[in-house]
Protein backbone atom coordinates (compact mmCIF):
# COMPACT_ATOMS: atom_id res chain seq x y z
CA UNK A 1 0.00 0.00 0.00
CA UNK A 2 1.36 3.39 -0.97
CA UNK A 3 1.85 5.92 1.80
CA UNK A 4 0.56 8.82 -0.31
CA UNK A 5 -3.04 8.40 -1.42
CA UNK A 6 -3.24 8.96 -5.19
CA UNK A 7 -6.00 6.59 -6.29
CA UNK A 8 -9.20 8.40 -7.30
CA UNK A 9 -12.42 7.21 -5.68
CA UNK A 10 -14.06 6.43 -9.02
CA UNK A 11 -11.65 3.53 -9.54
CA UNK A 12 -12.58 1.89 -6.25
CA UNK A 13 -15.23 -0.74 -5.83
CA UNK A 14 -17.72 1.09 -3.67
CA UNK A 15 -17.15 4.19 -1.52
CA UNK A 16 -13.67 5.23 -0.42
CA UNK A 17 -12.95 2.95 2.59
CA UNK A 18 -11.09 5.55 4.65
CA UNK A 19 -13.48 8.41 4.03
CA UNK A 20 -14.25 8.89 7.75
CA UNK A 21 -10.52 9.22 8.46
CA UNK A 22 -10.35 11.74 5.64
CA UNK A 23 -13.19 13.64 7.32
CA UNK A 24 -11.08 13.84 10.47
CA UNK A 25 -8.36 15.61 8.47
CA UNK A 26 -10.89 18.05 7.04
CA UNK A 27 -12.31 18.74 10.49
CA UNK A 28 -8.81 19.35 11.91
CA UNK A 29 -8.25 21.88 9.13
CA UNK A 30 -11.54 23.58 9.94
CA UNK A 31 -10.68 23.58 13.65
CA UNK A 32 -7.64 25.83 13.31
CA UNK A 33 -9.47 28.33 11.07
CA UNK A 34 -12.16 28.94 13.70
CA UNK A 35 -9.78 28.74 16.66
CA UNK A 36 -7.59 31.42 15.09
CA UNK A 37 -10.33 33.97 15.83
CA UNK A 38 -11.81 32.67 19.08
CA UNK A 39 -8.39 32.23 20.70
CA UNK A 40 -7.53 35.83 19.85
CA UNK A 41 -10.48 37.15 21.85
CA UNK A 42 -8.88 36.05 25.13
CA UNK A 43 -5.32 37.00 24.08
CA UNK A 44 -6.31 40.53 23.02
CA UNK A 45 -5.89 42.20 26.46
CA UNK A 46 -2.30 40.94 26.87
CA UNK A 47 -1.46 41.83 23.27
CA UNK A 48 -2.89 45.33 23.72
CA UNK A 49 -0.78 45.92 26.82
CA UNK A 50 2.49 44.50 25.46
CA UNK A 51 2.34 46.15 22.03
CA UNK A 52 0.61 49.35 23.13
CA UNK A 53 -2.21 48.82 20.64
CA UNK A 54 -4.78 51.52 20.06
CA UNK A 55 -8.42 50.52 19.68
CA UNK A 56 -7.99 50.87 15.89
CA UNK A 57 -4.88 48.67 15.95
CA UNK A 58 -6.69 45.97 17.92
CA UNK A 59 -9.67 46.09 15.59
CA UNK A 60 -7.45 45.50 12.57
CA UNK A 61 -5.49 42.76 14.34
CA UNK A 62 -8.83 40.96 14.56
CA UNK A 63 -10.18 41.93 11.14
CA UNK A 64 -6.94 41.81 9.16
CA UNK A 65 -7.74 38.09 9.01
CA UNK A 66 -11.35 38.58 7.94
CA UNK A 67 -10.94 40.78 4.85
CA UNK A 68 -8.69 38.49 2.73
CA UNK A 69 -10.49 35.42 4.07
CA UNK A 70 -13.92 36.57 2.89
CA UNK A 71 -12.72 38.27 -0.30
CA UNK A 72 -10.65 35.44 -1.77
CA UNK A 73 -12.75 32.34 -1.03
CA UNK A 74 -14.83 32.30 -4.20
CA UNK A 75 -11.91 32.72 -6.59
CA UNK A 76 -9.65 30.28 -4.70
CA UNK A 77 -12.49 27.76 -4.47
CA UNK A 78 -12.86 27.84 -8.27
CA UNK A 79 -9.09 27.45 -8.73
CA UNK A 80 -9.15 24.44 -6.40
CA UNK A 81 -11.97 22.89 -8.44
CA UNK A 82 -9.98 23.21 -11.67
CA UNK A 83 -6.52 22.21 -10.51
CA UNK A 84 -6.57 20.35 -7.19
CA UNK A 85 -8.82 20.51 -4.14
CA UNK A 86 -6.37 18.59 -2.01
CA UNK A 87 -3.57 20.78 -3.33
CA UNK A 88 -5.54 23.87 -2.29
CA UNK A 89 -6.04 22.39 1.17
CA UNK A 90 -2.35 21.59 1.64
CA UNK A 91 -1.18 24.93 0.24
CA UNK A 92 -3.65 26.71 2.51
CA UNK A 93 -2.35 24.84 5.55
CA UNK A 94 1.23 25.79 4.64
CA UNK A 95 0.33 29.47 4.20
CA UNK A 96 -1.77 29.45 7.36
CA UNK A 97 1.00 27.84 9.40
CA UNK A 98 3.56 30.30 8.01
CA UNK A 99 1.34 33.21 9.00
CA UNK A 100 0.96 31.75 12.50
CA UNK A 101 4.74 31.50 12.91
CA UNK A 102 5.08 35.11 11.68
CA UNK A 103 2.48 36.15 14.27
CA UNK A 104 4.46 34.40 17.01
CA UNK A 105 7.61 36.31 16.00
CA UNK A 106 5.86 39.68 15.50
CA UNK A 107 6.86 42.57 17.71
CA UNK A 108 4.67 45.40 16.46
CA UNK A 109 1.06 46.09 15.57
CA UNK A 110 1.84 46.20 11.84
CA UNK A 111 3.64 42.87 11.93
CA UNK A 112 0.78 41.18 13.78
CA UNK A 113 -1.80 42.59 11.34
CA UNK A 114 0.30 41.40 8.37
CA UNK A 115 0.63 37.93 9.92
CA UNK A 116 -3.10 37.74 10.47
CA UNK A 117 -3.70 38.77 6.84
CA UNK A 118 -1.45 35.94 5.64
CA UNK A 119 -3.42 33.54 7.85
CA UNK A 120 -6.59 34.89 6.24
CA UNK A 121 -5.26 34.02 2.78
CA UNK A 122 -4.49 30.50 4.01
CA UNK A 123 -7.98 30.19 5.48
CA UNK A 124 -9.49 31.27 2.15
CA UNK A 125 -7.75 28.29 0.54
CA UNK A 126 -8.59 25.83 3.32
CA UNK A 127 -12.24 26.54 4.03
CA UNK A 128 -13.82 25.86 0.60
CA UNK A 129 -11.42 22.94 0.09
CA UNK A 130 -12.69 21.18 3.22
CA UNK A 131 -16.30 21.26 2.04
CA UNK A 132 -15.53 20.42 -1.59
CA UNK A 133 -13.37 17.45 -0.57
CA UNK A 134 -16.06 16.30 1.84
CA UNK A 135 -18.71 16.42 -0.88
CA UNK A 136 -16.43 14.72 -3.40
CA UNK A 137 -15.38 11.93 -1.03
CA UNK A 138 -18.71 10.94 0.53
CA UNK A 139 -21.59 9.36 -1.37
CA UNK A 140 -24.79 11.38 -1.33
CA UNK A 141 -26.49 9.14 1.23
CA UNK A 142 -23.72 9.81 3.79
CA UNK A 143 -22.94 13.43 2.99
CA UNK A 144 -25.49 14.95 5.38
CA UNK A 145 -24.00 12.99 8.28
CA UNK A 146 -20.47 14.08 7.32
CA UNK A 147 -21.55 17.73 7.06
CA UNK A 148 -23.19 17.41 10.47
CA UNK A 149 -19.85 16.36 11.98
CA UNK A 150 -18.11 19.18 10.08
CA UNK A 151 -20.56 21.69 11.56
CA UNK A 152 -20.18 20.23 15.06
CA UNK A 153 -16.42 20.73 14.74
CA UNK A 154 -17.00 24.44 14.14
CA UNK A 155 -19.04 24.59 17.36
CA UNK A 156 -16.29 22.79 19.25
CA UNK A 157 -13.67 25.21 17.90
CA UNK A 158 -15.66 28.23 19.10
CA UNK A 159 -15.23 27.06 22.68
CA UNK A 160 -11.90 25.24 22.31
CA UNK A 161 -10.01 28.35 21.16
CA UNK A 162 -10.46 30.28 24.41
CA UNK A 163 -9.78 27.17 26.54
CA UNK A 164 -6.48 26.35 24.84
CA UNK A 165 -5.43 30.01 24.62
CA UNK A 166 -6.36 30.57 28.26
CA UNK A 167 -4.25 27.61 29.37
CA UNK A 168 -1.26 28.95 27.42
CA UNK A 169 -1.66 32.49 28.75
CA UNK A 170 -1.29 31.33 32.34
CA UNK A 171 2.40 30.55 31.75
CA UNK A 172 3.25 32.13 28.40
CA UNK A 173 2.74 35.38 26.50
CA UNK A 174 0.10 36.20 23.92
CA UNK A 175 2.43 35.16 21.07
CA UNK A 176 2.09 31.53 22.14
CA UNK A 177 -1.56 31.56 21.05
CA UNK A 178 -0.42 31.79 17.43
CA UNK A 179 1.50 28.54 17.84
CA UNK A 180 -1.69 26.61 18.66
CA UNK A 181 -2.24 26.30 14.93
CA UNK A 182 1.22 25.15 13.83
CA UNK A 183 1.31 21.52 15.09
CA UNK A 184 -2.30 20.95 14.00
CA UNK A 185 -1.52 22.32 10.54
CA UNK A 186 1.60 20.11 10.29
CA UNK A 187 -0.35 16.99 11.24
CA UNK A 188 -3.15 17.90 8.82
CA UNK A 189 -0.68 18.37 5.93
CA UNK A 190 0.83 14.93 6.39
CA UNK A 191 -2.54 13.29 6.98
CA UNK A 192 -4.00 14.96 3.88
CA UNK A 193 -1.54 13.11 1.65
CA UNK A 194 -2.08 9.81 3.46
CA UNK A 195 -5.85 9.86 4.01
CA UNK A 196 -7.51 12.39 1.67
CA UNK A 197 -7.87 11.26 -1.95
CA UNK A 198 -6.98 13.68 -4.74
CA UNK A 199 -9.88 15.51 -6.31
CA UNK A 200 -10.63 18.04 -9.00
CA UNK A 201 -13.47 18.65 -11.41
CA UNK A 202 -13.66 15.98 -14.11
CA UNK A 203 -14.66 18.60 -16.67
CA UNK A 204 -13.91 22.24 -15.94
CA UNK A 205 -13.74 25.05 -18.48
CA UNK A 206 -11.48 28.07 -18.26
CA UNK A 207 -11.87 29.96 -14.99
CA UNK A 208 -13.83 33.20 -15.16
CA UNK A 209 -11.00 35.31 -13.75
CA UNK A 210 -12.78 38.61 -14.44
CA UNK A 211 -15.76 37.46 -12.40
CA UNK A 212 -13.38 36.18 -9.73
CA UNK A 213 -11.58 39.53 -9.58
CA UNK A 214 -14.88 41.39 -9.33
CA UNK A 215 -15.94 39.09 -6.48
CA UNK A 216 -12.69 39.85 -4.65
CA UNK A 217 -13.22 43.61 -5.08
CA UNK A 218 -16.89 43.76 -4.06
CA UNK A 219 -16.61 41.27 -1.16
CA UNK A 220 -13.39 42.80 0.16
CA UNK A 221 -14.80 46.32 -0.03
CA UNK A 222 -18.05 45.20 1.60
CA UNK A 223 -16.28 43.57 4.55
CA UNK A 224 -13.97 46.59 4.89
CA UNK A 225 -17.00 48.88 4.98
CA UNK A 226 -18.70 46.68 7.58
CA UNK A 227 -15.61 46.91 9.78
CA UNK A 228 -14.62 50.53 9.19
CA UNK A 229 -18.01 52.30 9.31
CA UNK A 230 -19.51 51.15 12.63
CA UNK A 231 -16.21 51.17 14.52
CA UNK A 232 -14.40 54.23 13.18
CA UNK A 233 -17.17 56.37 11.73
CA UNK A 234 -18.56 56.91 8.27
CA UNK A 235 -15.69 58.97 6.95
CA UNK A 236 -14.07 58.95 3.54
CA UNK A 237 -12.65 55.42 3.86
CA UNK A 238 -15.95 53.79 4.82
CA UNK A 239 -17.96 55.72 2.22
CA UNK A 240 -15.44 54.92 -0.51
CA UNK A 241 -15.55 51.24 0.44
CA UNK A 242 -19.37 51.33 0.31
CA UNK A 243 -19.32 52.84 -3.19
CA UNK A 244 -16.72 50.33 -4.41
CA UNK A 245 -18.72 47.45 -2.91
CA UNK A 246 -21.95 48.64 -4.56
CA UNK A 247 -20.44 49.27 -7.98
CA UNK A 248 -18.42 46.04 -7.76
CA UNK A 249 -21.50 44.00 -6.88
CA UNK A 250 -23.51 45.43 -9.79
CA UNK A 251 -20.60 44.80 -12.17
CA UNK A 252 -20.17 41.26 -10.83
CA UNK A 253 -23.86 40.37 -11.28
CA UNK A 254 -24.04 41.84 -14.79
CA UNK A 255 -20.84 40.09 -15.84
CA UNK A 256 -21.92 36.74 -14.42
CA UNK A 257 -25.34 36.94 -16.10
CA UNK A 258 -23.72 37.48 -19.49
CA UNK A 259 -20.74 35.12 -19.14
CA UNK A 260 -21.24 31.66 -20.71
CA UNK A 261 -19.21 29.98 -17.93
CA UNK A 262 -19.55 32.21 -14.86
CA UNK A 263 -17.50 31.62 -11.74
CA UNK A 264 -20.81 31.76 -9.87
CA UNK A 265 -24.17 31.44 -11.57
CA UNK A 266 -26.03 34.18 -9.68
CA UNK A 267 -29.35 32.81 -10.99
CA UNK A 268 -29.08 30.22 -8.24
CA UNK A 269 -30.12 32.89 -5.77
CA UNK A 270 -33.57 32.86 -7.35
CA UNK A 271 -33.99 29.29 -6.05
CA UNK A 272 -35.81 29.39 -2.71
CA UNK A 273 -33.89 26.54 -1.12
CA UNK A 274 -30.50 28.01 -2.04
CA UNK A 275 -31.36 31.61 -1.15
CA UNK A 276 -33.03 30.64 2.11
CA UNK A 277 -30.10 28.46 3.18
CA UNK A 278 -27.54 31.21 2.55
CA UNK A 279 -29.67 33.76 4.37
CA UNK A 280 -30.06 31.41 7.34
CA UNK A 281 -26.28 30.84 7.56
CA UNK A 282 -25.55 34.58 7.39
CA UNK A 283 -28.18 35.52 9.98
CA UNK A 284 -27.21 32.74 12.34
CA UNK A 285 -23.55 33.69 12.39
CA UNK A 286 -24.51 37.34 12.74
CA UNK A 287 -26.15 36.33 16.02
CA UNK A 288 -23.49 33.80 17.11
CA UNK A 289 -20.40 35.95 16.43
CA UNK A 290 -22.06 39.04 17.87
CA UNK A 291 -23.13 37.22 21.04
CA UNK A 292 -19.74 35.56 21.44
CA UNK A 293 -18.09 38.99 21.12
CA UNK A 294 -19.89 40.47 24.11
CA UNK A 295 -20.37 37.34 26.22
CA UNK A 296 -16.62 36.71 26.46
CA UNK A 297 -16.11 40.33 27.52
CA UNK A 298 -18.82 40.05 30.17
CA UNK A 299 -17.34 36.86 31.60
CA UNK A 300 -13.81 38.29 31.67
CA UNK A 301 -14.35 41.88 32.76
CA UNK A 302 -17.63 41.98 34.67
CA UNK A 303 -17.58 38.53 36.30
CA UNK A 304 -13.80 38.54 36.65
CA UNK A 305 -12.90 35.18 35.08
CA UNK A 306 -9.45 34.76 33.59
CA UNK A 307 -8.91 33.59 30.02
CA UNK A 308 -8.94 29.87 30.82
CA UNK A 309 -11.98 30.09 33.09
CA UNK A 310 -13.81 32.04 30.39
CA UNK A 311 -13.09 29.37 27.81
CA UNK A 312 -14.20 26.58 30.13
CA UNK A 313 -17.47 28.39 30.77
CA UNK A 314 -18.18 28.53 27.04
CA UNK A 315 -17.99 24.73 26.76
CA UNK A 316 -21.74 24.17 27.29
CA UNK A 317 -22.24 25.79 23.89
CA UNK A 318 -19.87 23.30 22.23
CA UNK A 319 -21.49 20.31 23.89
CA UNK A 320 -24.94 21.52 22.88
CA UNK A 321 -23.80 21.88 19.25
CA UNK A 322 -23.01 18.15 19.19
CA UNK A 323 -26.42 17.32 20.65
CA UNK A 324 -28.18 19.61 18.19
CA UNK A 325 -26.23 18.05 15.31
CA UNK A 326 -27.35 14.58 16.40
CA UNK A 327 -30.94 15.80 16.55
CA UNK A 328 -30.85 17.33 13.07
CA UNK A 329 -29.40 14.10 11.67
CA UNK A 330 -32.49 12.33 13.01
CA UNK A 331 -35.13 15.00 12.35
CA UNK A 332 -34.24 16.45 8.94
CA UNK A 333 -34.84 13.24 6.92
CA UNK A 334 -38.21 12.87 8.67
CA UNK A 335 -39.68 16.39 8.80
CA UNK A 336 -37.61 18.22 6.20
CA UNK A 337 -34.98 20.95 6.46
CA UNK A 338 -37.57 23.75 6.51
CA UNK A 339 -38.72 22.70 9.98
CA UNK A 340 -35.34 21.87 11.49
CA UNK A 341 -33.77 25.10 10.22
CA UNK A 342 -36.74 27.14 11.39
CA UNK A 343 -36.66 25.42 14.79
CA UNK A 344 -32.96 26.16 15.10
CA UNK A 345 -33.45 29.83 14.26
CA UNK A 346 -36.32 30.08 16.75
CA UNK A 347 -34.00 28.55 19.35
CA UNK A 348 -31.28 31.08 18.53
CA UNK A 349 -33.80 33.90 18.87
CA UNK A 350 -34.93 32.50 22.23
CA UNK A 351 -31.31 32.32 23.46
CA UNK A 352 -30.75 35.99 22.65
CA UNK A 353 -34.09 36.88 24.24
CA UNK A 354 -32.99 35.19 27.48
CA UNK A 355 -29.88 37.39 27.50
CA UNK A 356 -32.08 40.48 27.71
CA UNK A 357 -32.56 39.60 31.41
CA UNK A 358 -28.86 40.20 32.17
CA UNK A 359 -28.28 42.90 34.79
CA UNK A 360 -25.68 43.99 37.31
CA UNK A 361 -26.55 41.10 39.63
CA UNK A 362 -26.32 38.35 37.01
CA UNK A 363 -23.94 35.46 37.66
CA UNK A 364 -22.56 32.80 35.31
CA UNK A 365 -25.61 30.67 36.03
CA UNK A 366 -27.74 33.17 34.12
CA UNK A 367 -25.69 32.48 30.98
CA UNK A 368 -25.78 28.68 31.01
CA UNK A 369 -29.29 28.25 29.57
CA UNK A 370 -28.75 30.75 26.71
CA UNK A 371 -25.43 29.08 25.82
CA UNK A 372 -27.00 25.62 25.74
CA UNK A 373 -30.01 26.77 23.70
CA UNK A 374 -27.74 28.65 21.27
CA UNK A 375 -25.56 25.55 20.83
CA UNK A 376 -28.58 23.34 20.18
CA UNK A 377 -29.82 25.90 17.67
CA UNK A 378 -26.50 25.94 15.80
CA UNK A 379 -26.51 22.16 15.55
CA UNK A 380 -30.11 22.05 14.35
CA UNK A 381 -29.97 24.76 11.71
CA UNK A 382 -26.55 24.91 10.08
CA UNK A 383 -25.93 21.35 8.89
CA UNK A 384 -29.09 21.18 6.72
CA UNK A 385 -28.29 24.61 5.25
CA UNK A 386 -24.73 23.65 4.37
CA UNK A 387 -25.93 20.37 2.85
CA UNK A 388 -28.53 22.25 0.78
CA UNK A 389 -25.99 24.80 -0.47
CA UNK A 390 -23.45 22.13 -1.44
CA UNK A 391 -26.19 20.05 -3.09
CA UNK A 392 -27.04 22.97 -5.36
CA UNK A 393 -23.70 22.75 -7.19
CA UNK A 394 -22.53 20.15 -9.70
CA UNK A 395 -19.37 18.13 -9.12
CA UNK A 396 -17.30 20.55 -11.18
CA UNK A 397 -18.14 23.45 -8.83
CA UNK A 398 -17.93 21.92 -5.35
CA UNK A 399 -15.17 24.33 -4.34
CA UNK A 400 -17.32 27.26 -5.44
CA UNK A 401 -20.21 25.80 -3.44
CA UNK A 402 -18.05 25.59 -0.33
CA UNK A 403 -16.88 29.15 -0.92
CA UNK A 404 -20.46 30.45 -1.20
CA UNK A 405 -21.42 28.75 2.07
CA UNK A 406 -18.34 30.05 3.84
CA UNK A 407 -18.69 33.57 2.45
CA UNK A 408 -22.25 33.72 3.80
CA UNK A 409 -20.90 32.56 7.15
CA UNK A 410 -18.08 35.10 7.18
CA UNK A 411 -20.24 38.01 6.04
CA UNK A 412 -22.76 37.17 8.73
CA UNK A 413 -20.05 36.98 11.38
CA UNK A 414 -18.53 40.28 10.27
CA UNK A 415 -21.93 41.95 10.34
CA UNK A 416 -22.62 40.52 13.79
CA UNK A 417 -19.44 41.89 15.31
CA UNK A 418 -19.81 45.21 13.47
CA UNK A 419 -23.51 45.85 14.10
CA UNK A 420 -23.95 44.29 17.53
CA UNK A 421 -20.45 45.30 18.63
CA UNK A 422 -21.04 48.92 17.62
CA UNK A 423 -24.43 48.92 19.30
CA UNK A 424 -22.90 47.42 22.43
CA UNK A 425 -20.26 50.15 22.58
CA UNK A 426 -22.78 52.95 22.09
CA UNK A 427 -25.19 51.51 24.64
CA UNK A 428 -22.41 50.99 27.21
CA UNK A 429 -21.13 54.53 26.72
CA UNK A 430 -24.60 56.04 27.13
CA UNK A 431 -25.43 53.98 30.22
CA UNK A 432 -22.08 54.84 31.82
CA UNK A 433 -22.63 58.56 31.21
CA UNK A 434 -26.02 58.29 32.91
CA UNK A 435 -24.65 56.24 35.81
CA UNK A 436 -21.85 58.72 36.56
CA UNK A 437 -23.85 61.90 36.01
CA UNK A 438 -23.59 64.19 39.03
CA UNK A 439 -20.31 62.64 40.18
CA UNK A 440 -16.89 64.22 40.31
CA UNK A 441 -15.29 62.10 37.59
CA UNK A 442 -13.20 64.33 35.28
CA UNK A 443 -14.43 64.56 31.69
CA UNK A 444 -11.26 63.02 30.24
CA UNK A 445 -11.47 60.09 32.66
CA UNK A 446 -15.11 59.52 31.71
CA UNK A 447 -14.24 59.63 28.01
CA UNK A 448 -11.54 57.02 28.61
CA UNK A 449 -13.91 54.81 30.59
CA UNK A 450 -16.55 55.03 27.86
CA UNK A 451 -14.15 53.59 25.27
CA UNK A 452 -14.63 49.99 26.47
CA UNK A 453 -15.52 47.97 29.53
CA UNK A 454 -11.83 47.15 30.02
CA UNK A 455 -10.93 50.85 29.93
CA UNK A 456 -13.75 51.56 32.41
CA UNK A 457 -12.38 49.11 34.94
CA UNK A 458 -8.88 50.50 34.36
CA UNK A 459 -10.15 53.98 35.28
CA UNK A 460 -11.77 52.57 38.42
CA UNK A 461 -8.54 50.78 39.30
CA UNK A 462 -6.58 54.00 38.78
CA UNK A 463 -8.85 55.82 41.23
CA UNK A 464 -8.37 52.98 43.70
CA UNK A 465 -4.59 53.17 43.29
CA UNK A 466 -4.70 56.89 44.12
CA UNK A 467 -6.75 56.09 47.22
CA UNK A 468 -4.19 53.55 48.42
CA UNK A 469 -1.34 55.98 47.74
CA UNK A 470 -3.04 58.65 49.85
CA UNK A 471 -3.67 56.14 52.64
CA UNK A 472 0.05 55.30 52.69
CA UNK A 473 0.91 59.03 52.81
CA UNK A 474 -1.49 59.43 55.73
CA UNK A 475 0.37 56.72 57.65
CA UNK A 476 3.56 58.80 57.37
CA UNK A 477 2.01 62.26 57.77
CA UNK A 478 3.89 64.82 59.82
CA UNK A 479 0.84 65.90 61.83
CA UNK A 480 -2.50 64.41 62.98
CA UNK A 481 -4.41 67.06 61.03
CA UNK A 482 -2.63 66.22 57.78
CA UNK A 483 -3.12 62.50 58.42
CA UNK A 484 -6.85 62.99 58.97
CA UNK A 485 -7.16 65.07 55.83
CA UNK A 486 -5.31 62.48 53.74
CA UNK A 487 -7.38 59.64 55.20
CA UNK A 488 -10.60 61.47 54.35
CA UNK A 489 -9.43 62.02 50.77
CA UNK A 490 -8.34 58.38 50.50
CA UNK A 491 -11.71 57.17 51.79
CA UNK A 492 -13.54 59.43 49.37
CA UNK A 493 -11.47 58.16 46.45
CA UNK A 494 -11.94 54.53 47.55
CA UNK A 495 -15.69 55.01 47.62
CA UNK A 496 -15.48 56.66 44.21
CA UNK A 497 -13.49 53.71 42.86
CA UNK A 498 -16.12 51.29 44.12
CA UNK A 499 -18.93 53.37 42.66
CA UNK A 500 -17.08 53.64 39.34
CA UNK A 501 -16.48 49.89 39.20
CA UNK A 502 -20.16 49.22 39.91
CA UNK A 503 -21.21 51.76 37.29
CA UNK A 504 -18.98 50.13 34.66
CA UNK A 505 -20.29 46.64 35.43
CA UNK A 506 -23.94 47.63 35.53
CA UNK A 507 -23.61 49.76 32.38
CA UNK A 508 -22.04 46.89 30.46
CA UNK A 509 -24.67 44.45 31.73
CA UNK A 510 -27.40 46.82 30.57
CA UNK A 511 -25.65 47.14 27.21
CA UNK A 512 -25.53 43.34 26.86
CA UNK A 513 -29.27 43.14 27.56
CA UNK A 514 -30.04 45.94 25.07
CA UNK A 515 -27.80 44.49 22.36
CA UNK A 516 -29.29 41.03 22.86
CA UNK A 517 -32.76 42.46 22.35
CA UNK A 518 -31.75 43.97 19.02
CA UNK A 519 -30.03 40.73 18.02
CA UNK A 520 -33.15 38.75 18.92
CA UNK A 521 -35.31 41.08 16.80
CA UNK A 522 -32.96 40.75 13.81
CA UNK A 523 -32.77 36.96 14.07
CA UNK A 524 -36.50 36.67 14.74
CA UNK A 525 -37.38 38.69 11.64
CA UNK A 526 -34.87 36.65 9.67
CA UNK A 527 -36.46 33.44 10.94
CA UNK A 528 -39.80 34.44 9.44
CA UNK A 529 -38.17 35.32 6.11
CA UNK A 530 -36.19 32.07 5.96
CA UNK A 531 -39.29 30.06 6.84
CA UNK A 532 -41.12 31.70 3.94
CA UNK A 533 -38.24 31.14 1.51
CA UNK A 534 -37.50 27.50 2.25
CA UNK A 535 -39.80 25.09 0.40
CA UNK A 536 -41.59 22.33 2.31
CA UNK A 537 -39.98 19.67 0.16
CA UNK A 538 -37.35 19.84 -2.55
CA UNK A 539 -39.19 17.76 -5.15
CA UNK A 540 -36.56 18.15 -7.81
CA UNK A 541 -33.92 16.85 -5.46
CA UNK A 542 -36.08 13.99 -4.27
CA UNK A 543 -36.71 12.88 -7.84
CA UNK A 544 -33.07 13.19 -8.89
CA UNK A 545 -31.68 9.79 -9.97
CA UNK A 546 -29.28 8.34 -7.45
CA UNK A 547 -26.46 8.05 -9.97
CA UNK A 548 -26.63 11.82 -10.55
CA UNK A 549 -26.36 12.49 -6.84
CA UNK A 550 -23.16 10.54 -6.38
CA UNK A 551 -20.03 12.73 -6.61
CA UNK A 552 -17.23 11.73 -8.90
CA UNK A 553 -13.53 12.37 -8.57
CA UNK A 554 -11.07 12.94 -11.35
CA UNK A 555 -7.82 11.13 -11.79
CA UNK A 556 -5.63 14.11 -10.96
CA UNK A 557 -5.31 16.51 -8.12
Amino acid sequence: MRLVKNEPVERMEGPYPRRWWALLVLCLSLLIIVMANTALTVAAPDMTRDLGLSSADLQWVIDGYTVPYAALMLLLGAIGDKYSRRGALVLGLVVFGGGAIAGYLAGSAGAVIAARAVMGVGAALIMPATLSLLAATFPRRERAKAITLWTATAGLAIAAGPVVAGALLRDHGWASTFLINVPIAAVAIVAAFVLVPPSKAGHHDRIDYVGGLLSVICTGALVYMIIEGPHFGWGAKAVTAAVVAGVGLIAFVLWELRHPRPILDVRRFTERRFAGSNLAVALFFLAVFGAFYYLTQHLQFVLGYDALDTGVRMLPLAGAVFVGSALTGYLTPRVGMKWTVSAGMVGGTAALALLTRVDAGSSYGDFVAPLIILGLAIGLALSPCTDAIMGSFPEAELGVGGAVNDTSLELGGSLGIAILGSLLGTSYSDHLADATRGGRLPADALATAQDSVGAGYAVAQGIGDKARALAEQAAHASSPQQAAQLKAQAQQLAEGAGQMSHAVGSSFADAVAHTSLVGAVILGAGTVLVAVLLPRRDKARAEQPEQEKEPQLSDAG
